[in-house]
């Protein structure tokens, strides 16, 4: 290998290893690559004249001394790099989740824990060892990463899909949509969308894993703006992912959590509060919400359901 050559590598590796949070000592880098302490230490000035160039693009990072090693850290708050505890915590959710096969699971675990050191990679995997050994996939086990990339390209392009959809009853039906948005609840992704002939733009909603042989049509479609899909009022106003009009309930809630009965019903307002009893109003798309709130027994009451 060229000098050069070795140069490069040289540089590149050692910035790799202080991105994952190695702390490297100067004497014990020039003995591993053979050099000496001043090659060592002018690939640590290209570094940081590399790092000072790329601030607008990677974050304000510097490589810093601290009791004679060199340590690769954020300059202030808006660090764009995941640490330790952000991959620990990311690999919690996904393994609560169930998103995800076995194997696209394991995947993106082992991505997620390759932007570590060796050290905190060992720390994180012990950690959530247990949960990944003993991780059940969902009984449909199908690929998805693929699928959802493929589905956000067609609503990012605006173009009309179809695809035959099996129902929980085992029927398969034709379908052909205007998708809008991919999201996440309760185990499942699902293609929210627009019909094709209805009159109404009430958004449908379908779980990607039932739907099979997608096709992507070269017609597009085009929603104005003041009619734009807004992902997020949409997640405040759905439960369970059942489609339908919007509607308005109003019901008292005697149960012993309010707070947890807010975070459930993100629209949820309380209108009145006497005797431990709470007079709520929220709405929902479907009726997702009524199936949750007649299960709360004799802590809910309906007293008005409409539609908006």
């Amino acid at each position: 290998m060229s000098d050069s050559r070795d140069k490069k590598f040289r540089g590149l590796e050692i910035y790799d290893r202080l991105r994952r949070g190695e702390r490297l000592v100067k004497e014990d880098l020039a003995n591993e690559y053979g050099v000496s302490l001043k090659t060592i230490q002018r690939d640590i000035d290209e570094l940081r004249d590399y790092l000072f160039e790329k601030k607008e693009e990677i974050g304000e990072f510097e490589i810093i001394v601290k009791n004679k090693e060199y340590i690769y850290t954020a300059v202030s708050e808006s660090d764009n790099t995941l640490t330790q505890q952000d991959i620990l915590a990311l690999s919690k959710i996904l393994l609560e989740s169930r998103a995800f096969n076995k194997k696209e699971m394991s995947l993106l675990l082992k991505k997620l824990q390759n932007q570590l050191s060796r050290e905190s990679k060992i720390h994180v995997r012990e950690l959530i060892n247990n949960e990944d050994y003993y991780y059940t996939e969902l009984q449909h086990g199908k690929d998805l990463l693929e699928v959802l990339w493929s589905l956000s390209n067609v609503i990012r392009e605006t173009r009309v899909i179809t695809f035959d959809y099996t129902r929980m009853d085992k029927k398969q039906t034709k379908k052909e949509v205007r998708p809008i948005s991919i999201m996440f609840s309760e185990f499942y992704f699902y293609l929210i969308a627009y019909g094709i002939t209805s009159e109404e733009d009430v958004p449908l909603v379908f779980r990607i894993d039932r739907m099979s042989n997608i096709k992507y049509k070269d017609e597009t479609f085009y929603i104005p703006y003041r009619d734009r899909f807004e992902d997020g009022e949409f997640r405040k106003r759905i439960q369970f992912m059942y489609g339908g009009k919007l509607k308005k309930f109003t019901f008292e809630f005697s149960g012993p959590s309010l707070e947890a009965m807010l975070d459930r019903l993100p629209t949820a307002k309380v209108i009145k509060s006497e005797d431990k009893v709470h007079t709520i109003v929220a709405e929902s798309y479907g009726d997702g919400i009524k199936m949750w709130l007649n299960s709360q027994g004799d802590n809910v009451k309906i007293i008005e359901e409409r539609e908006v």
